[in-house]
């Protein structure tokens, strides 16, 4: 990666990682590229927008900077920011936290804010427009990741929000107006730290290590300070030569976890020097593409695609649960070693030679051989189902092992339809081969992955030799 990587962060226009229909062009294919290798090396990188658009963002920082000056210099006690997981979907309006000397306004398509103390106070200006702007960025993002992942077209599309909201609905992504080392603000009593020169050095202390828990999120600052760790451990800042027109972009938590690990989250921290003279402070705006709350996190399309999935994240994980559990950055990997999301130079559409690397990767403990043998032949009996809908014409829905264990007899169940239009055994779970005999597997798949045997170092001592050549007839 060295030697084949980027020499600076990657830079990409917008414009050119919006999908068309037909043959991708040469401009999407390099965007795409430089955008996923910039994330790989630099966990970022800065997306340009129009200019037009450009100056929506500008007017949303300078309606922050309005707002926050306009706010009491003691928030009231109901206003203190508790950092309260189980509220991760529903924060609106205004909170402060002056440990970290910052203060946030949320706006939440959905969900109007409200607040008990000025009811006659205006929120920033533009929110709609800018969620619009920052929220179709995102997503185009993220498909840009799928592309390149060899996924499908919108894999995670059952996990975001409806475009747009439904009836009642209340978004479960979020724009943050965000303002740090205000000096109005009672925060800055306890992070002034007075150098030997008699100046002023103001930290923000314990931000580093932050990991957002969203998909994408999208940074727009009006002062440099945001950093993020790249593979190598170190700092880089990231806003500190942005044009107007410029924003951050970095994936967080839940996109690692539903592609298994192949994406590592960001982590970065806010850093504010020298503002003893700015009345206004940092002023950021910051979106976060996030997945429904009552939806689940898997690997579903990492399989689907052929790419393999470790045993940490062979099990569905609900959202809210993943939002309110903790996640020590520390074991979620090594950030001192190669990272686990790389690229080759140029996109051939398929990721076999990273499949290899990953699998030859000797900080993974290896999986015994009966387990081994039952994630291959499910990785090829998803493929070959797949084929089949394709030629068919049918949308699958795959469940998880709980699920379908659950469905092999009622003829009501979400994947029953699916079960007869293909032909699917009865009583067999939909493509979860676990409970099939080992020499059953193997027959499988010597039959359908031409050169198994000879490329896989699995232990085949679990059956006769005789029995080997048994294929998986139904």
């Amino acid at each position: 990666m060295a030697g084949n990587g980027l020499p600076s962060l990657g830079r990409v226009k917008l414009t050119d990682l919006v999908p068309s229909e037909g043959v991708p062009s040469d401009s999407y294919k390099l965007s795409v590229s430089t955008l996923s290798q910039s994330f790989a090396q630099y966990s970022a990188a800065i997306i340009q927008f129009p200019a037009s658009d450009g100056a929506l963002l500008r007017s949303g920082l300078d309606s922050a900077h309005l707002y926050f000056q306009q706010k009491a210099a003691y928030p009231p006690e109901e206003l203190i920011h508790t950092n309260d997981s189980r509220e991760w979907c529903k924060t609106s309006g205004y909170y402060a936290d002056p440990q970290l000397w910052q203060e946030t306004y949320d706006y939440r398509p959905g969900l109007t804010p409200t607040d008990p103390i000025n009811g006659m106070e205006f929120p920033p200006g533009g929110l709609p427009d800018i969620f619009s702007l920052l929220g179709k960025a995102a997503r185009d993002v993220l498909d840009a990741i799928s592309y390149y992942l060899n996924l499908r077209s919108s894999p995670f599309t059952e996990i975001l929000d409806n475009v747009p909201l439904r009836s009642r609905e209340i978004s479960s992504s979020v724009l943050s107006v965000c303002c740090h080392a205000r000096p109005s603000f009672p925060g800055a009593q306890h992070n002034n730290l007075t150098t030997p020169d008699d100046g002023q050095l103001i930290m923000v202390p314990d931000h580093e290590h932050q990991v957002d828990k969203s998909l994408i999120s999208v940074v727009k600052s009006d002062k440099a300070g945001f950093h993020v760790r790249d593979f190598q451990g170190r700092w880089i800042l990231l806003d500190g030569d942005l044009g107007p027109q410029e924003a951050v972009v970095y994936p967080g938590l839940a996109l690692y976890q539903a592609t298994a690990g192949y994406v590592n989250p960001a982590l970065h921290r806010t850093e504010t020097n020298n503002m003893s003279g700015n009345m206004y402070g940092k002023c950021s705006l910051v979106f976060k593409l996030m997945p429904k709350s009552m939806t689940s996190l898997s690997c579903s399309e990492m399989r689907a695609a052929g790419h393999g999935v470790e045993a940490q994240f062979q099990l569905p994980i609900p959202v809210d649960d993943f939002m309110q559990r903790s996640h020590p950055t520390d074991q979620l990997f090594n950030r001192n070693t190669f990272p686990s999301f790389t690229y080759p130079l140029a996109h051939e559409g398929s990721m076999k030679p990273l499949m290899r690397r990953r699998k030859n990767n000797t900080r993974c403990k290896p999986l015994p051989p009966s387990k081994r043998l039952r994630l291959e032949a499910q990785r090829v009996l998803k493929e070959r189902v797949q084929e089949i809908a394709d030629k068919k014409g049918i949308k699958l829905r795959f469940c998880n092992l709980k699920e379908c264990e659950n469905h092999i007899h009622a003829l009501d169940s979400p994947c029953a339809n699916i079960r007869m239009e293909i032909g699917w055994p009865h009583g067999v779970p939909f493509v979860h081969p676990h409970d099939l005999p080992n020499k059953a597997k193997i027959g499988f798949l010597e039959a359908y992955e031409p050169g198994w045997t000879a490329t896989h170092d699995m232990d085949l001592s679990l059956t006769e030799p005789a029995q080997s050549s048994q294929q998986y007839c139904n």
